[in-house]
Formats: structure tokens, sequence, C-alpha cells
């Protein structure tokens, strides 16, 4: 990412609202502003995955069934899906920092609520509040650094990925301990929601708007790009978005009811399944691998054989009932191709497939369409479990559904990327 530094951070920003070009940065601050950017996003990863390790016990506490936590374990994403494109209009209009700043604030404050729920439906508006603030800071982070590292963008989300996944390593070893330490699951919410409110003070005066908000299609406007489609929502995009809400049901119903398997079905502690689910953050800091592989290869092919592996250890984990030690490596694995792979490279490929001067609008239909359906992946995979059992419901969710995945990435054509080599 060295030559994005070197590229000219006084370009006119994106949105039609300012006059004015961003002040000229220096290396040191797009470096103290870019490492406060994957820092909020990692708080973000934090608020999101200390949920699930815990949610035995918050069942417990208020008598939820199963089908309920499975809800409440990734129904955030309901907040996410609605602040997608409303966030990528608002990008392309207001200043990116501002929505960075009042996203974090959104999801703090939501986080710090979840403990203070009285039932189920109190409960499910803190989550999908703090799902709304996260899906917002999601969308501003992809458009901005997006822009300012466009030759390198996969790299760049690789690392914000890589952000991403030590939240959710070191999120349930904390959660689970707090909760041992204080002998209640609130006081984790209340520390993450606080780090969130430090971040966005911290980043109110550290992050520059040099960083935030510079211009894709300066930054490369010596191209044309007459060879892509006008709309930006067109067959890639399309595709992609497809391919984006299936990787998203998939994932996070994986990731929401996992803790839940091993400990009821298999029988581990709450301790073991939070380290299956830290693995799972660890696999996930190999996103600097698959953003960088993302900018060297066929980034189609690389999603279609990251969808392929997600099926196969999905098998693994469902059929052969490996013990713990084998689960911790097909957790690392699931986290290394779900989290490092499939995200920053759907990710990156969505702002590819759209002309450089509307990538808030393809941030936003990223952001819709990987978390929208995802909202409501716990409730099938628990009715499923209901249904079925557990090998069967995460052979049908976590197994066939990224294959279909797989089937739609088959209709993208990199060659109309914004990036190919013409």
């Amino acid at each position: 990412m060295t030559h994005a530094a070197q590229v000219d951070t006084s370009a006119v920003p994106a949105s039609d609202t300012q006059e004015k070009s961003p002040a000229p940065v220096s290396r040191l601050m797009i470096g103290v502003g870019f490492l406060l950017v994957v820092l909020s996003y990692m708080v973000n990863a934090m608020d999101r995955q200390v949920f699930p390790p815990l949610l035995p016990n918050i069942r417990a506490e208020y008598g939820f069934s199963l089908e309920q936590g499975g809800l409440l374990a990734t129904n955030f994403t309901l907040g996410m899906a609605l602040a997608g494109l409303p966030a990528g209009y608002l990008l392309d209009r207001f200043r990116r920092k501002t929505v960075l700043l009042v996203s974090i604030v959104i999801y703090s404050l939501g986080t710090m609520a979840t403990p203070l729920a009285t039932g189920f439906a109190d409960m499910t508006v803190y989550r999908v509040v703090s799902g709304f603030g996260e899906g917002m800071q999601s969308a501003a982070i992809f458009a901005a650094i997006g822009a300012f590292f466009a030759h390198r963008r996969g790299l760049a989300f690789g690392v914000i990925g890589m952000g991403y996944s030590i939240g959710v390593f070191i999120a349930p070893l904390i959660g689970v301990h707090l909760m041992s330490m204080h002998g209640t699951w609130h006081s984790p919410f209340y520390l993450f929601g606080v780090a969130g409110l430090l971040i966005a003070a911290a980043s109110l005066f550290l992050v520059k708007t040099g960083l935030t908000e510079h211009s894709a299609e300066k930054v490369v406007s010596t191209r044309t790009y007459e060879y892509m489609p006008a709309s930006a929502y067109n067959r890639n995009s399309i595709a992609l978005a497809v391919h984006s809400v299936v990787s998203g049901v998939a994932i996070y119903g994986f990731l929401g009811l996992y803790p839940t398997y091993l400990i009821s079905s298999l029988h581990y502690t709450a301790g073991q399944a939070a380290l299956a689910m830290s693995c799972l953050g660890f696999g996930g800091m190999l996103g600097i691998l698959g953003g960088w592989l993302g900018d060297r290869v066929n980034q189609r092919n690389l999603l279609i054989l990251s969808m392929v592996a997600v099926s196969a250890i999905s098998v693994c984990i469902y059929l052969t009932h490996p013990g713990i030690g084998m689960q911790y490596a097909l957790a690392f694995l699931m986290g290394a191709f779900g989290l490092g792979f499939i995200y920053p490279n759907t990710n990156s490929a969505m702002q590819r497939s759209v002309r450089p001067e509307q990538i808030g609008r393809a941030s936003g239909l990223f952001v819709t369409s990987y978390y929208g359906t995802a909202a409501f992946s716990g409730l099938l995979f628990a009715a499923l479990v209901d249904s079925f059992d557990w090998s069967r419901a995460g052979l049908l969710q976590v197994t066939v559904l990224p294959l279909v995945g797989a089937l739609a990435l088959a209709f993208v054509r990199p060659a109309q990327f914004n990036n190919a080599v013409r």
C-alpha cells in the first residue's frame, strides 16, 4: 500500500456537496488515521461477536427459545442491511468522516443498551440499532479506504479485515472471562461500548479528511471507463450481490450458532467454545493474504475456490464430529476462507464492478446484500436444527448454500472491472 500514500491527496472528493479539496495529509497522519479506522472496525467486530459465546447464558436468564436466541445472534445484520443503501446515498453527498463518526456513536450506544433489555422485543431493537450503526460504518470505511487506496484496494481491505478478525478473536475470550469474573454477561457490552465512544472521540481529531474524502475518480483520472456499464446496478454488481446474499446467510448462520452447537450438541465448555470462536478470528487475520491475492489473481476464481472451501470445511465440522483440537483447526480454516478471503474480496470486487464515481453506491449495495438476509440466518439455522438435527442443518445452510454462491459468481465478468487491463 506504499504506492497509495504517494497519490494526489489534494484530489477533489467524490461528494458533490464539497466545494474544496481536502488538505494534503502527511504519511504519518495517513498511518495514524488508517490505524484508527482499523481499530474502530475491530471494536465493531467485538460488539458483534461477543454475543454468540454468551448466548447460552442470555437464553437462560431470559428464557429465550433456540429460535429466539438464533435470531438475536444475527438480527443485528438487519440493521446493517437497512443502513447499507441509505449510507451509500449519504456517502455520495456528505463527508465520509461525518458518516463514520456518527455511525461509531450509534453502534456503541446500541451495544451499551443491550444489557438493559427487559425482554426479547427491546433486546431486538437494541441489536438492530447497533447493527444500523455498524452498517453505516462499514459503508463509510470501505468507500473512504477504497477511494484512497484505489490501486491496492484488495490489500487495504484485507488489512481492515485483519482488524475485524482480531476483534472476532479477542471478543469471545474477553467476554467469557469478564462474565466469569463478574458473574454476569453484562460487563463486556459496557466495556466494548465505551471503547467505541473513545475511538470516535480520537478519530474526530486524528482522522484527517485528506484520507477519508479522497476521490477514486481523480486518482485514476487518466483512464477511461467507456467499456463499463453506466449503471452501478449492472450484470457484475448484481451477480456479486447474489453471491453476497448467499455467503452472508451461510457464514453468519455459522457464526451465530457455532458456539451453541459446540456446547449443546458436542458438550464442550463455554471456555472451549469461546476459544473455537477465537480461532475463527485468528483465521480471519489471513485477510491480508486474501486481499493481496485479490489484487493479483482473477478475483472471481479466487472467490469461487473460497466458497467451495467453506462448503468442504462445513462437511468436516458437522459430519465427522472431530475432537476439540480438530475443531479449533477447522474453525481457523473457516475464518480464513469465510472472513479472510470471501469478505474482503467480495467487497472490493463489488467496488470494481462499478465506475469510480459510483463506489459509494457499490459499498452500500455490498452492505445491504451481505447483511440483509444474514439477519435471519440464525433463525433459519435454528429452525433447520429443530426440523432435522445439527448435522443436517449445517449441511444445508453451510455446505449447500456456498455452492449456490459459487454458481452465481460464474456470471461475473472480470474483464469489465474498473481495474481490468485494457
